[in-house]
């Protein structure tokens, strides 16, 4: 059973989550994992690997719809919006200050060797949560065969849908694998979140209502203030659509982004692009707050909100919704097996995360000090990661600026 939580808990946890989580999507949920499984106990990793398993075939941004699925589970839709606000704060003020600096000064290099020295340590992060995983989840070889496919999988493609084909296949080989396991699950009594009904069909019109008020209100709202609306409706709609039909997770999902952003509207020129990507990766929490630096330069102050709005809550609306109906049939004997070949493809995929990341380090022996040091008080120490980043960065201003 999962330790009862306050909605102050999971605001300030994810507030400071948000605020030291480097590295993109698996990087953040290797952070979630070590604070919320290992150090305050509040929820299992396997919920944290069915979350992301569910994350991943889903549209949008997937650790950030992997914190609305926890914030959910923990406490329902309070608890799962208090999470998304809290995971999305620290990176949205970030970033707008990074945006304002950028259009009136042009540069970026302040954050170089801070994101070089937190580089190392975040692959070494994620090797530990991965490794800590392994240990509890994979039980015997054809689930360590099904993660070691996983790894070599991510490692050599890199496409729109290999994450989801990646799933699509651990899901397949646990059915055929387990669906005869006479393994019973643990009763956990596990209260599920209870959504009202009456409530869903209000907030569903008030949606629908909202998104016919945007598209047509410019036909109403006359000059400078039918300029503005205008602006803030093709931000909206554009980010909004673009949440729902990307899969893959931040990453992946650039080049399709590129296109409409660059090449479609023209909102951005290709280096403008590149570093609003870069932003949201020298910042921490979600690498799609890079949508943030777009709507600003495209909106000022509200079209940044527009756009961070946008790219996040649609595709979290879908994760919530999808939670819910997996927690009614999450016990169900095929549904098990299933989740016995979903795990290890997970766990195979953070391992290939870490790969991703530190292919891009630059090896010298500060690199390599930073990373064999944080894995040894990540693994060992148990050191949490919220003093450990920040400590590689740093290390990475005072001693990678003079190599």
């Amino acid at each position: 059973m999962n330790k009862e939580v306050s909605l102050k808990y999971l605001f300030l946890t994810f507030l400071k989550i948000g605020a030291t989580s480097w590295g993109g999507f698996m990087a953040l949920i290797s952070v979630v994992q070590k604070n919320l499984v290992e150090k305050d106990k509040v929820i299992k990793d396997d919920e944290i690997l069915d979350g992301i398993s569910l994350a991943s075939v889903l549209p949008g941004p997937v650790a950030f719809n992997v914190v609305s699925y926890i914030g959910y589970r923990l406490k329902g839709l309070k608890g799962a919006f208090v999470s998304m606000a809290a995971i999305t704060l620290p990176s949205f003020i970030l970033i707008l200050i990074l945006a304002h600096a950028y259009i009136q000064y042009g540069e970026l290099s302040v954050f170089t060797n801070f994101f070089k020295g937190i580089l190392p340590a975040i692959t070494a992060i994620i090797i530990s949560v991965a490794f800590n995983m392994a240990k509890k989840n994979i039980k015997d070889y054809k689930q360590l065969i099904i993660a070691l496919a996983a790894i070599i999988a991510l490692m050599l493609f890199r496409s729109f849908f290999i994450t989801a084909i990646i799933i699509s296949v651990g899901a397949l080989s646990g059915y055929f694998l387990y669906r005869h396991s006479s393994e019973k699950k643990k009763e956990t009594n596990t209260p599920q979140p209870k959504i009202n009904k009456t409530k869903i069909i209000q907030y569903s019109a008030l949606t629908v209502i909202f998104f016919v008020v945007i598209i047509y209100l410019p036909l109403i709202a006359k000059g400078n203030l039918h300029e503005q609306v205008q602006i803030q409706r093709d931000i909206l709609l554009t980010f909004s659509g673009l949440s729902v039909t990307l899969f893959g997770g931040g990453y992946v999902i650039i080049p399709a982004i590129h296109e409409v952003i660059v090449e479609g509207l023209h909102w951005l020129n290709t280096k403008e692009f590149a570093d609003a990507i870069a932003m949201g990766q020298v910042t921490p929490g979600p690498i799609f707050i890079s949508a943030t630096f777009i709507g600003y330069k495209v909106g000022g102050l509200i079209g940044a909100i527009t756009a961070t709005l946008a790219i996040f809550l649609p595709p979290a609306a879908i994760m919530l919704i999808c939670s819910h109906f997996m927690n009614s049939i999450k016990n169900s004997k095929t549904v098990m097996a299933i989740f016995k070949g979903l795990r290890p493809a997970v766990i195979g995929m953070i391992f290939a995360a870490a790969y991703t990341i530190g292919k891009d380090i630059t090896i010298n022996w500060a690199t390599i000090f930073i990373f064999i040091s944080t894995l040894v008080l990540s693994l060992k120490f148990k050191i949490n990661v919220v003093y450990l980043i920040p400590l590689a960065g740093i290390t990475g201003v005072l001693i990678i600026s003079f190599l």
